[in-house]
């Protein structure tokens, strides 16, 4: 490839590509590959809960796992309780093309399995202060998502790669106001770290002159662009615990909406002979903004007899804060002659459009003996995806059914060890993501109209051991 003379460079980093990052870029996940909640919500908070699909999680208390789904909970447990957990994931998620127009990545593939198999840890403490008051602590991951693509694929230009992770930290107390109410709160510290590649472009990028001392052409269907940042910000959740009588509990639960500011770069890859002018295209520091949903749990658990207990949950999740999200640069490019190349200019906009969305979920519970209880559960889960036309390639999501196993084994009257198994039942997700197909421009360069389904499978299998002491 023709060199670009410096004194006419600055003209061509005037054809900076506006990239429209999605939703997965910025948003959180702890070693997972898709969320398993609907959009990248985690609820693989503990393993007690996997076998009853979650219900009841708000009102159940039974380990010190009720750090994150109701502090309040933490007075019905013993002095002191130490919870650790890991849920194994295994998803499959595969794209079945259906006419996409993808330019000079068109017949390029259709990516592979998305999918993989990653483990989600917890961890929970749970300390009786005083005659009335506990603490506790709690890491884990509320949001999370992964995805990743053999390339090159027909979605190429949507996304390669996502690999993006929240770690929470959430100290919390417990007041037993009295016998029938206690209450909790807690604070939110959360990290969030964000990795995403995609290519820049569906096609190459001819530059005539003047623009260039000689026609030049810029392979930026082969070369890449990737953002990566992270940042620290804080929340808060409250919860109360109801004990109308013995046998009953009703539980609510709120968490808050978290911003943050992520802040990283732009960097860009190219084939060899193209590597500067491609840079000049689009490295620069880059931030965002983006506001990760509040959600809301309404929960029961009755005993019916001394053997058996039924469960029950309703929860919300505020998704609407995100609708469309900007990708800023902290600083210029090296040329900057648009307002976009400029420090505070737009570098990426993305439109998710989420809407609001809720999850229902029922669940019983069998005492064998002393040391044995059996779980069960059913759960349905709404996307809040509104249709083909906002669906990513990086959160291929869909309406979900759980079906859930689990089980309880007590060795001694201090140490207990729960198992869960899950069978997520995903609807194909339906996609037709137009990011542009017209002739390159200066401005945006296009990345294809992805069209087609997802046909993904999802196991969870949770394992958590609780001791008091």
């Amino acid at each position: 490839m023709t060199s670009i003379p410096a004194a006419t460079q600055a003209r061509v980093f005037s054809l900076r590509p506006r990239l429209r990052t999605l939703p997965a870029a910025l948003l959180g996940l702890l070693g997972c590959s898709l969320a398993q909640a609907a959009g990248f919500q985690l609820l693989e908070q503990n393993a007690s809960g996997l076998g009853n699909a979650y219900a009841g999680s708000a009102a159940i208390a039974d380990n010190a796992s009720t750090v994150f789904f109701n502090p309040a909970g933490m007075t019905e447990l013993r002095e002191r309780e130490l919870s650790l957990g890991g849920t194994l994931v295994d998803l499959s998620a595969k794209f079945r093309d259906n006419g996409s127009s993808a330019g000079a990545l068109t017949g390029a593939g259709n990516g592979g399995d998305a999918g993989a198999r990653a483990l989600v840890p917890n961890a929970y403490l749970s300390w009786k202060l005083g005659e009335r008051l506990w603490g506790g602590l709690g890491i884990s991951a509320p949001f999370g998502l992964r995805t990743e693509y053999d390339s090159p694929w027909v979605g190429g230009a949507h996304a390669i790669h996502f690999d993006v992770k929240t770690i929470n930290i959430n100290p919390s107390l417990a007041f037993k106001v009295n016998e029938t109410l206690s209450l909790g709160a807690g604070l939110n510290y959360q990290k969030l770290r964000a990795d995403y590649l995609r290519l820049i472009s569906i096609g190459p990028l001819t530059l005539p002159p003047p623009v260039v001392p000689v026609t030049t052409t810029v392979p930026l269907q082969q070369s890449t662009v990737l953002f990566k940042g992270d940042d620290w910000s804080w929340g808060w959740n409250v919860g109360a615990l109801y004990k109308p009588t013995p046998d009953t509990r009703l539980g609510i639960a709120y968490r808050s909406a978290i911003k943050h500011t992520v802040s990283g770069s732009l960097t860009t890859g190219a084939p060899t002979g193209a590597e500067g002018i491609v840079a000049a295209i689009g490295n620069s520091g880059a931030y965002t903004r983006i506001k990760l949903p509040e959600t809301l749990i309404i929960s029961a658990a009755q005993r019916v007899n001394p053997q058996w207990e039924v469960l029950g949950d309703v929860s919300w999740t505020g998704w609407n804060s995100i609708q469309d999200v900007n990708l800023v640069r902290s600083n210029a490019v090296a040329a900057p002659v648009t307002p976009s190349g400029q420090a505070g200019g737009t570098a990426q906009t993305l439109e998710a459009k989420f809407r609001n969305s809720w999850r229902v979920a029922l669940g019983a519970n069998f005492r064998w003996n002393d040391a044995w209880t059996f779980r069960g559960g059913l759960a349905y889960d709404r996307t809040p995806v509104r249709g083909p036309a906002t669906t990513l390639v990086s959160l291929p999501d869909a309406n979900r059914t759980w079906l859930t196993l689990g089980a309880q084994w007590r060795p001694t009257n201090d140490d207990r060890v729960d198992f869960g198994l899950a069978r997520i039942l995903i609807r194909d997700a339906d996609i037709d993501n137009d990011q542009g197909t017209s002739a390159l421009s200066p401005i945006q360069p296009p990345r294809g109209r992805v069209t087609g389904s997802y046909e993904s499978d999802l196991w969870l299998l949770g394992v958590q051991y609780s001791r008091a002491f």
